[in-house]
């Protein structure tokens, strides 16, 4: 980590920071949210060195103890209900999947496909945590970045409705799963925020945070995938059973009609759903935009090249996938993205 801003040569650096920080230090409500603080301004262990302290957080512990504290302002509280999170959810979901299962059943004219992309667009701001969230970084429900993140999705869950692969009952299956899987990755987001913030109240030190919260991400990631898999099934084996004359149990006919790289090419669309929407709720709206926009990208250029649609979106969209992974690792274990 780098050092951050270059600090002075006064005889009290600390007395420096203090000033440059100092409504973050007034604010703080224990010195582990001024060193969360600090590391998002730039600072790191050469900055510490140069005050003639250990680590960031002991001179946070220092700040802490010389700075008065400053009373929040008055505002109102907004109890954080499990209930309403599976209500949003829900919400996102059915927003989702209204105008994907129209694409499939009446088929890609564009008059359909034009008024679904609207509402695809348009739900990132639907469903946007209003703007009074704990931390203030929500922002206004609708920006650029909203309208970025809007068009990924659109592009991610409307691609592989419209483009034909091969037999298309799987797809016409998929795509809907995709599409109510959403309610679940925002579910899993919310969850990801929530988890956050409680290690970052109990934890007492930034690196005892950072081990706390490195199992959390791939838990995450886990859970959608799962939901994201029982939905696919569930909506395979509706149409394997109006599909007669197949032997076997219904699970095994469930995989067999989608075959293996479409059930990985689920699983990279999976990924390209809820890593945007755990960025989101973090804070990091722009980066959860472009992740969105560039996985639709990469698909449809490989598309424009020849690939099939699965391949497209295992290659394209798969090392999109890969690189926002990387990315949400190193800035979501980060105290800044939990404040």
């Amino acid at each position: 980590m780098s050092g951050g801003p270059a600090l002075g040569s006064s005889a009290d650096p600390v007395r420096e920071v203090m000033a440059q920080h100092r409504e973050l230090c007034e604010r703080a409500v224990d010195p582990l949210e001024i060193a969360a603080g600090l590391e998002e301004a730039g600072l790191g262990p050469d900055a510490a060195a140069r005050c003639r302290h250990a680590d960031l957080f002991s001179l946070a512990e220092e700040l802490y103890a010389r700075v008065p504290r400053r009373p929040p302002n008055p505002g109102p509280v907004r109890p954080q209900r499990r209930g309403a999170d599976v209500r949003q959810a829900l919400g996102a979901a059915a927003l989702a999947v209204l105008p994907c299962a129209g694409v499939v059943a009446l088929g890609a004219r564009r008059p359909v496909v034009a008024a679904a992309a609207v509402l695809l667009v348009l739900l990132p701001a639907l469903t946007a945590p209003p703007p009074a969230e704990p931390g203030g970084r929500a922002g206004p429900r609708y920006g650029p970045a909203a309208l970025g993140y809007g068009l990924g999705l659109a592009g991610l869950l409307l691609v592989p409705a419209v483009v034909p692969a091969g037999d298309r009952a799987p797809g016409a299956a998929l795509v809907p799963a995709a599409a109510l899987s959403v309610g679940s990755a925002e579910l899993v987001a919310r969850w990801y925020r929530r988890v956050g913030c409680g290690h970052l109240d109990a934890a007492g030190t930034l690196a005892e945070f950072r081990a706390r919260m490195r199992p959390v991400l791939p838990v995450a990631l886990a859970l959608h995938l799962a939901v994201l898999a029982v939905l696919s099934y569930a909506a395979l084996a509706v149409t394997a059973m109006l599909a007669p004359g197949h032997g076997g149990g219904l699970l095994q006919l469930a995989a067999e009609r989608a075959g293996p790289g479409r059930w990985a090419a689920q699983g990279v669309l999976g990924l390209l759903l809820v890593l945007p929407a755990v960025l989101a709720h973090c804070g990091r709206r722009t980066a959860a935009a472009l992740g969105a926009v560039a996985g639709a990208a990469a698909t449809l250029g490989l598309l424009a090249l020849g690939r099939s649609l699965p391949s497209a979106l295992l290659l394209g969209g798969g090392a999109v996938a890969v690189l926002l992974a990387a990315y949400a690792w190193a800035v979501l274990g980060r105290a800044g993205s939990h404040r």
